[in-house]
């Protein structure tokens, strides 16, 4: 992945954006993109939401 691509990557993961759609815009697998993301300490998991 491009250093441009790592950016979209975290972009993307702030916004919530599901993997298979990340996988789409970047042209990765989704492993890839799980691999990477867990390599450079990017969170897919949405933030816990309280609901109330």
């Amino acid at each position: 992945m491009t250093v441009e691509q790592v950016q979209q990557l975290s972009e993307l993961a702030e916004g919530n954006t599901p993997v298979g759609l990340m996988s789409v815009r970047l042209g990765r697998r989704e492993d890839a993109i799980r691999s990477k993301a867990q390599t450079e300490g990017i969170s897919l998991s949405p933030p816990n939401r309280i609901m109330s």
